[in-house]
């Protein structure tokens, strides 16, 4: 049993500071603002604007209630948002740290989340990171850990034969709501949530801005089934061609079918001109170590820190 948040008076803002609401508008201005807060923590850039923009057009998301602006005159200083039930992001510009806004937006997206009834409220920081430390000198504990790995220059994923009969091409418009099944499928053997409403899958993949067909892969079996998925995605400036999501169906493991979707992957960003080759994983998925044998090395640590809200 974790100890459970006792409801809190949100601490005030330093004077000159106002909130809002956040509107669909403002998603340059968050971009820029996370962008900045991960050069400072991260030494490089992996948020891009089209990743809040498809989050932000998912229907089931109301972005009014669901999120708070802290604007220093006209500029985005910091934010918050609460997604789904417990899926917290936060921000704050790095020459604005240390003024108290990062704990009024804790103790905000703990009130919100309550109002909302979510049982706990939880968000990704950078391991070792200012924020990391404020969230644990405020009581959220460690639900996870995640990391970003990259291919080394140079190096590829080994080829893995597919199985008689299996193929690996794009997604066509007719199966995806099968791709969401597979993914939904997979993806809820380890993750606490609820089940993600098809258009929402939609507005973040096909109606994602910048996204071509090639970017949706799927395995086949021999009668044709959509059987494994892969969505990759490349960054804004071309250069590095990202899984943003891998799921194979569970009576289809353990035949290669991920690592074929990998290599498939990332050869067609590079056929799309990208020269660096990234995902993700967390140790819910227990795929770290597979990820490492294929050659991946990892460039960056980050944990999910979270509060009990009940």
């Amino acid at each position: 049993m974790h100890d459970t948040a006792a409801p809190a008076p949100t601490p005030p803002l330093p004077d000159g500071l106002t909130t809002r609401p956040l509107e669909r508008s403002d998603s340059r201005a968050v971009f820029e603002l996370m962008a900045a807060q991960e050069r400072t923590d991260i030494g490089e850039v992996a948020i891009e604007e089209a990743d809040i923009v498809a989050d932000w057009a998912k229907p089931s998301h109301d972005l009014a209630a669901r999120s708070v602006g802290v604007w220093d005159g006209e500029a985005l200083v910091a934010y918050a948002e609460l997604m789904g039930a417990d899926r917290a992001d936060t921000s704050v510009l790095p020459s604005h740290r240390g003024r108290g806004i990062g704990t009024w937006l804790a103790h905000w997206l703990q009130q919100r989340g309550r109002e909302l009834g979510s049982t706990v409220v939880g968000m990704p920081v950078p391991a070792g990171s200012p924020g990391d430390v404020l969230l644990e000198s405020l009581g959220f504990r460690v639900r996870w850990n995640s990391w970003v790995l990259r291919l080394p220059e140079g190096v590829t994923v080994p080829e893995r034969a597919l199985p008689e009969g299996y193929a690996v091409r794009a997604a066509e418009p007719g199966e995806l709501p099968v791709v969401h099944e597979v993914l939904e499928d997979a993806f809820l053997e380890w993750s606490e949530r609820q089940r993600e409403p098809y258009d929402d899958f939609v507005a973040s993949t096909t109606g994602r801005p910048g996204f071509e067909p090639w970017n949706l892969r799927v395995v086949l079996d021999p009668e044709g089934t959509v059987v494994g998925v892969a969505v990759v995605l490349v960054s804004d400036d071309g250069r590095t061609g990202y899984v943003d999501r891998l799921a194979v169906r569970r009576d289809q493991r353990n035949r290669g079918l991920a690592q074929a979707l990998l290599v498939d992957a990332f050869a067609r960003a590079r056929e799309h001109g990208t020269t660096s080759s990234e995902l993700s994983t967390d140790s819910r998925t227990g795929a770290l170590d597979l990820y490492r044998r294929v050659g991946m090395e990892v460039t960056s640590n980050w944990v999910n820190r979270a509060i009990d809200l009940v």
